[in-house]
């Protein structure tokens, strides 16, 4: 077992490696890149925010509940908008991301590497990874720092409907609260983990897909492979990065 642990590290780095390196170097797919910056990041907006907006509510709902027994409602407000900003928007985001487009980046390489298409790229003198893994890798890095800050507004949004419509808070309160305790560190925290985290996504997709095989099985292994590696290597890069940030 730590042997094949082992093979599968050194896989997986040289596989990154190798797409890191080919995606600095010409031609560069503009448009594989535009169209995958639209997959990742515009469809995938529906999910993202409806996991911000109820996490926002019920985050607001259980720290009044838990905050009443202390007479500490008034913290509400700080504690839903930093943790949307460090933890909650970015984790919850990246696992959101790593279930729809990670299966997709899986499946779509897959099913190219079974019929052989992959092969027939490289027979056209086009380099695979910088066709097909390089636009993924940098639409992922750029979009889903945006989808996280799009998923932190949401997310205080979802805080201040239930707070004010629910639990009679004061709104212009409410929001002033929540401004005057945001920091910078918390929303680049935030950020940062995002892109680390979008680049696992499509790291992991792409790798599964293209190391896939066996037919329709293979792919739908590669594809469920994908999602389970992207998840639990979000929530592993999560808790050395909020150390990184945070751990003084």
């Amino acid at each position: 077992m730590t042997l094949a642990f082992m093979t599968l590290v050194g896989s997986v780095t040289m596989f990154a490696t190798q797409a890191v390196v080919q995606g600095f170097r010409p031609p560069y797919y503009r448009q594989q890149i535009v169209r995958q910056m639209l997959e990742i990041g515009y469809y995938s907006l529906p999910v993202v925010g409806l996991t911000a907006i109820f996490t926002g509510m019920v985050l607001a709902l259980q720290s009044y509940t838990g905050f009443a027994r202390f007479s500490a409602e008034a913290a509400i407000p700080q504690v839903v908008v930093v943790s949307l900003t460090r933890e909650l928007g970015p984790v919850l985001a990246g696992l959101m991301v790593a279930g729809r487009v990670g299966a997709a980046m899986a499946a779509e390489i897959g099913t190219m590497r079974v019929t052989e298409q992959i092969d027939a790229l490289t027979t056209l003198s086009t380099d695979p990874f910088r066709y097909l893994v390089a636009p993924r890798l940098i639409a992922a890095v750029l979009t889903l720092p945006l989808l996280v800050l799009v998923a932190d507004l949401i997310g205080v949004l979802g805080g201040y409907l239930v707070a004010v419509y629910k639990l009679d808070f004061n709104d212009l309160t409410y929001l002033k609260n929540t401004i005057d305790y945001l920091q910078f560190d918390d929303v680049f925290s935030g950020v940062v983990k995002a892109a680390v985290f979008g680049f696992l996504i499509a790291l992991m997709g792409c790798y599964q897909g293209y190391n896939s095989k066996g037919g329709a099985q293979g792919v739908g292994a590669a594809t469920t492979a994908a999602v389970v590696s992207a998840s639990i290597l979000i929530l592993t890069f999560n808790y050395f990065l909020t150390e990184a940030f945070f751990a003084r």
